[in-house]
């Protein structure tokens, strides 16, 4: 994978401040979530952390295939990252404090899901080719 790519979209991610990240079960029933924080790392997977829901993690339970989606409404720029997550590392926990109105909704733990990126799509509303970049 082109490292320099990867760096471009993580720097896009940190620019417009967010990120999608795609999931799907076991029978393909997809499932979108955002994410604020994207991270490179040193051994070349993409870092994705949050409070994600449990869609997302019962989704990574069943199938480890993953798109994340970067993407500047304003420039109509954007990137499409493929693979699969080869790690979840939990980053945060929630010391217990939970209103009783929100208790069930509310994630309690903060992970990083450790992606391991096979392609990169260029991105964007209009057309595009989805051609590997």
């Amino acid at each position: 994978m082109d490292r320099g790519v990867l760096e471009d979209a993580v720097a896009l991610a940190d620019e417009v401040g967010h990120a999608f990240v795609v999931t799907a079960d076991g029978d393909g029933l997809p499932h979108l979530a955002a994410a604020g924080a994207v991270s490179l790392g040193t051994d070349g997977r993409v870092g994705v952390t949050e409070w994600f829901c449990p869609g997302t993690m019962a989704n990574l339970e069943e199938n480890r295939q993953v798109a994340l989606v970067i993407w500047d409404p304003g420039s109509d720029r954007g990137y499409q990252l493929l693979g699969r997550v080869t790690e979840v590392k939990e980053q945060a926990v929630i010391d217990g404090y939970v209103p009783k109105s929100t208790a069930q909704l509310a994630p309690q733990v903060e992970r990083q899901l450790g992606i391991e990126v096979d392609e990169v799509l260029y991105f964007s509303q209009g057309p595009h080719s989805d051609e590997p970049e």
